[in-house]
């Protein structure tokens, strides 16, 4: 049996070589076994195999004796969101997120909302499968259809005050993945003049992967910002638990200086609380933290990392520079929608717009953003760099991702994909972007020797 598709985090693979009927299958009956579920709720995204996978998986789990609660088309986050708002008992998202259009997953969580992934069950879970264990034909679960979506809604507009919001222009690029129907939904209740690009739901994704990570990916939203004059806009990843903003002239808004936007307009209302970040660029996130009266604390990059840093600091919210916002008051998960709202909150109340609030970070901490490089031994490159500047006066040197060294004027981050045989570069300067960049092609010459 090929199970390759059960990866560190989470169970993804292409369809139907690596994830198909049958494994999704035996995976529903295996999760359900392990942790004696007795009702799941669960969805899929918009991916062409995504109703296949979701009626076996249902089959699976309902052979374990799980009742069944299918919400259909949606995103992680309403899964999330009625596992912890709904009494389930678990919940499964079968979604492909940002990757090609032909592999699919599955996104595992208990009740709560609590992240069932490398080091809390999911090797328990790809055990049980692999022990191929004859799925039973009789299905003792029951099985229905239902919609949490307009409860869903209402908790997103808990976050924000209707009333105070400016009737921005907005435009809305969820790159044909799921966001569409819930920013409609949303709209009815905001004063914004929303204009949606590539709205519909659809598994063929004619314009390309809705990732906007990637640059090639950004140019309707940019060109559409511009064309309607919009204030700003927001684009969706295809299960959309990640958001990325644009500004009025159509610039892509690197994810990590909005960690510390949102950190600062969290801790205006809640002053003292703890923020959780991750370790790739961190100066703007902690600056901002310290001025709001909050505490930075740092955690190895990953949401089910990050989930169970902020579950033990009760912290109230966490940030990756990947586009990954995290809400105390949303079990700890990650949402998309949340974090537009709270930057529209945020800036009505200032009064400021979103090129104001981050052209100032961006010169006084200037990245390089994300640069992936392929390599044959990543163990071995990040000894040679740690050779390199570790030892170097003023190195401060940290651990707890990859490598991490920090000089006074600079620092970088380099760390290894858990997944493919890639190494990740974040370098970040203080107020100076030659530096920034010298030291950037600094060490890719390393890199790419």
């Amino acid at each position: 049996m090929n199970l390759s598709c059960f990866k560190a985090y989470d169970i993804r693979g292409r369809y139907p070589d690596e994830l198909n009927e049958d494994l999704a299958r035996r995976i529903g009956y295996a999760f359900a076994r392990e942790f004696r579920l007795g009702n799941v709720v669960i969805g899929h995204d918009a991916r062409l195999s995504g109703p296949a996978l979701y009626g076996a998986l249902a089959e699976g789990l309902r052979a374990a004796g799980a009742d069944v609660t299918g919400t259909g088309l949606c995103g992680t986050e309403e899964i999330y969101f009625a596992s912890f708002a709904e009494g389930f008992d678990g919940g499964v998202m079968v979604t492909g997120s940002h990757n090609p259009a032909d592999e699919n997953g599955f996104k595992l969580v208990l009740g709560g909302a609590v992240p069932v992934s490398g080091d809390s069950g999911l090797p328990a879970v790809r055990g049980r499968v692999a022990e191929e264990q004859n799925v039973p034909s009789t299905l003792r679960g029951s099985f229905a259809e239902r919609s949490f979506r307009n409860d869903y809604v209402a908790h997103l507009l808990s976050y924000v005050r209707p009333e105070r919001l400016r009737p921005f222009r907005i435009v809305a690029d969820p790159g044909n993945g799921c966001a569409g129907p819930v920013v409609r939904a949303l709209a009815e209740h905001l004063p914004f003049h929303i204009t949606l690009i590539r709205e519909e739901p659809d598994g063929t994704f004619p314009y390309g992967v809705p990732n906007p990570l990637l640059p090639e990916n950004r140019s309707a939203a940019s060109r559409a910002v511009r064309e309607y004059g919009a204030d700003f806009g927001v684009a969706w990843d295809g299960d959309f638990d990640r958001c990325f903003f644009y500004d009025a002239s159509g610039r892509f808004i690197e994810g990590y200086y909005l960690v510390g936007m949102i950190a600062g307009a969290l801790l205006r209302m809640h002053p003292g609380e703890r923020i959780i970040h991750d370790p790739r660029l961190v100066w703007n996130t902690q600056e901002l933290v310290a001025e709001a009266g909050g505490v930075a604390v740092e955690s190895r990059t990953g949401h089910a990392f990050i989930k169970e840093r902020m579950r033990a600091d009760n912290a109230l919210y966490g940030g990756e520079m990947s586009a990954h916002h995290y809400f105390r008051r949303f079990a700890y998960c990650d949402s998309g929608m949340i974090a537009w709202l709270l930057v529209a909150q945020f800036l009505s109340d200032t009064g400021m717009t979103l090129e104001q609030c981050v052209n100032e970070r961006m010169k006084a901490f200037p990245c390089s953003g994300e640069i992936n490089a392929r390599v044959e031994d990543a163990g071995e490159i990040i000894r040679r760099v740690e050779e390199r500047y570790a030892a170097l006066p003023g190195a401060e040197v940290s651990r707890i991702d990859g490598l991490s060294v920090a000089f006074p004027r600079w620092r970088f981050n380099l760390r290894s994909s858990q997944t493919e045989p890639v190494l990740r570069l974040n370098v970040e300067s203080r107020g100076d972007e030659q530096l920034m960049q010298r030291k950037t092609e600094e060490l890719l010459a390393i890199i790419r020797q």
